[in-house]
């Protein structure tokens, strides 16, 4: 697929073996090449995107904006399959926030020079950071993509940082996280609720017990999926979210 990078006009002094440098553009959109020793200093989360996401008629990919309840605000993404990932890392309570297209890694080795924007920075709340790259399933046995998650491995472990590269998400998980999101954006009329039903669930209760106690259980509903989504209330996701699905409060404060 093809992309559109901005701009590359600063170089490094050379290129050898072992080499490795991390190019990204800031808040104004000013280029910057930085050691990879001294990437860990720089704010990515204000960063610009290192290349753009192309969006034209007839293209496979379904690119867009998804609004992070983490960030409070609008990052984006190049696929359905990175937005089902966005998602996920939204409702993580270890997730600080995400942001998409972060910087580019530029390096050398034994093999040649190489280069790769990784899909997303994700800085946890403990102050860590994840570098995340998503990838077509049927994509991820193929040598070159291999090569590039050594690559990409290797170059965040010399910054510090953890690496992943993902595929799918199990089908389960991913329809309760799908229905979930709907209900991520702030309680407004309905807030009043949160205390009470948080209050009724300090034991597991079932989602249908729960909402039953309220008065109007059509308004209480949603307060309960939103605050699910916000790990307030918990259950397991790997199973079918249904009125017989227990719930328990979690300890965790106001979203």
């Amino acid at each position: 697929m093809s992309t559109r990078t901005r701009p590359r006009t600063l170089r490094p002094l050379r290129y050898g073996a072992g080499t490795l440098c991390v190019r990204y553009y800031d808040a104004d959109g000013t280029e910057h090449l930085v050691a990879a020793q001294n990437a860990s200093a720089v704010d990515f989360a204000s960063c610009t995107p290192a290349r753009d996401i192309p969006s034209y008629v007839g293209q496979h990919h379904t690119p867009g904006l998804y609004w992070s309840a983490s960030s409070d605000r609008h990052v984006a993404y190049e696929s359905f399959l990175e937005l089902k990932w966005m998602k996920l890392l939204d409702h993580d309570p270890h997730v600080a926030l995400f942001t998409s297209q972060p910087f580019t890694l530029e390096g050398a080795d034994a093999h040649g020079r190489w280069r790769h924007t990784p899909d997303l920075f994700v800085r946890r709340t403990d102050g860590s950071v994840l570098i995340v790259d998503v990838k077509n399933p049927l994509s991820l046995s193929k040598p070159s993509v291999i090569q590039q998650a050594d690559r990409t491995a290797e170059a965040c472990r010399r910054i510090g940082w953890d690496y992943q590269m993902v595929g799918d998400i199990a089908p389960q998980r991913w329809a309760n996280i799908e229905w979930l999101a709907g209900y991520r954006r702030p309680l407004r009329a309905c807030a009043h609720l949160a205390d009470p039903l948080l209050a009724l669930a300090d034991r597991p209760v079932a989602v249908g017990d729960l909402v039953s106690f309220q008065p109007a259980p059509e308004l209480a509903r949603p307060v309960v999926y939103h605050l699910l989504w916000h790990n307030r209330l918990a259950c397991d996701l790997d199973q079918p979210l249904r009125d017989h699905t227990r719930v328990w409060t979690t300890g965790k404060g106001e979203a």
